[in-house]
């Protein structure tokens, strides 16, 4: 409870070709050895994680990268990696440390500028190298910030890196999005409603659920929490009604069924779209499964990875509820973690979870590559709303 969660952290990934300083670099920043350093080019030959707190910034996650410029057939499969740690990425880190810039660097730039992502630029190794006024004019124009040092040898680099890296924060961690807060003030109540299924963890809640829980205490909310079963006498025993109910999605039926139309409803899947997305693009998406044929394939995107269980939600629960709202043969895939298709063209609708695992800049990231290839996209709880006659009320505490 007192830990952020890693969706929830600041994403910091480190960039650049190979031996260009990216490991020395986290680990200078991090104070520990995190990544292995050797002069040999290519010894980080995948990504290398580690989650801290930042002071006075707060829990971020830094991500090593193998070099943007690593080559063969097994060099590729690292380019590749590397590319898919961009898009989980919050700021960029690019090392440089040579007199002039090649061409992969300069189109690696590009891109991610592309991406509207934030770019701290760092020179390394100034006491070996002076890079040339041309380039270094490049790097002033595509990054944030542009800091000249050698790790090794400068002693206050870590607080120059802090302080860039207040500078170029997104907005969502500055001013943080919220969960419930803007909806449920204080002294209000709010009743979360939580099934005790197949897929809920033995002795303890998911994450959502949590970060919920601990936003309305935080918020000095009244916070109810109950099951299905026990939802109507949970309700009848308030003397005032309850602001919103908050359920799991799966129950949303269950549920809605009891709640009076005069009290809120929604889901945590759909706090999480918007707290991890763009909520009004997942909603107008959720609308394409009016427009689906027989044969079309849709793509379900699970940020976690586990071992389904009998009646999984993503495998088996979602696929079943469309086709019986569809009346249609469908044909569904399945990708999960950080992975994504090189290609979505193919697919009619992708249906995103609750991205309670993942970042906000990852899951905004494959909603403009939809986006951008003309595919709808929508999340869990907006579909299972959909498909339950309940989407207008659903969504309404957030998009009105």
């Amino acid at each position: 409870m007192l830990s952020t969660t890693k969706g929830l952290r600041l994403h910091i990934g480190f960039f650049g070709k190979r031996n260009a300083g990216k490991s020395s670099l986290m680990n200078k920043i991090t104070g520990q050895e995190i990544s292995v350093v050797s002069n040999v080019k290519g010894t980080t030959t995948d990504v290398v994680e580690k989650s801290m707190e930042l002071l006075p910034v707060g829990p971020v996650t830094f991500l090593d990268t193998a070099g943007i410029d690593d080559i063969g057939e097994i060099g590729s499969l690292r380019v590749g990696k590397t590319k898919k740690a961009l898009l989980r990425c919050d700021v960029v880190v690019f090392a440089v440390d040579f007199e002039t810039l090649s061409d992969i660097e300069k189109n690696f730039l590009l891109d991610v500028k592309k991406n509207d992502l934030p770019v701290i630029t760092v020179v390394n190794k100034t006491d070996l190298y002076e890079i040339n006024s041309s380039d270094f004019q490049f790097l002033l124009n595509n990054s944030n910030v542009v800091l000249k040092t050698s790790v090794i040898k400068k002693d206050n680099f870590v607080q120059e890196f802090i302080s860039a890296l207040i500078k170029v924060l997104p907005d969502e961690f500055v001013n943080s999005n919220v969960i419930l807060s803007d909806i449920v003030k204080e002294n209000e109540t709010v009743v979360f409603v939580i099934p005790i299924d197949k897929e809920a963890p033995k002795g303890r809640l998911i994450l959502p659920q949590v970060n919920a829980i601990r936003e309305m205490l935080d918020n000095n909310s009244v916070s109810i929490v109950t099951t299905p079963n026990n939802l109507k006498e949970a309700i009848s025993n308030l003397k005032t009604p309850p602001k919103i109910v908050v359920c799991d999605s799966q129950a949303f039926k269950e549920v809605a069924e009891i709640v009076p139309v005069d009290i809120m409803l929604t889901s945590f899947s759909i706090l999480f779209a918007r707290l991890k997305g763009d909520i009004a693009a997942l909603y107008e998406g959720a609308n394409k499964i009016d427009e689906l044929n027989d044969g079309d394939k849709i793509l379900i995107l699970e940020s976690c990875t586990h071992h389904p269980v009998e009646d999984d939600i993503g495998r088996v629960k979602i696929p079943n509820l469309i086709k019986k709202f569809t009346g249609k043969n469908l044909i569904f895939e399945h990708y999960s973690g950080h992975d994504f298709p090189t290609s979505i063209k193919e697919y009619s609708l992708i249906v995103h979870c609750g991205a309670c695992m993942t970042t906000r800049r990852e899951v905004l990231n494959r909603i403009n590559i939809a986006k951008e290839n003309k595919v709808s996209i929508t999340n869990y709880g907006i579909i299972i709303a959909k498909c339950t006659g309940i989407l207008k009320r659903a969504i309404k505490p957030i998009l009105g």
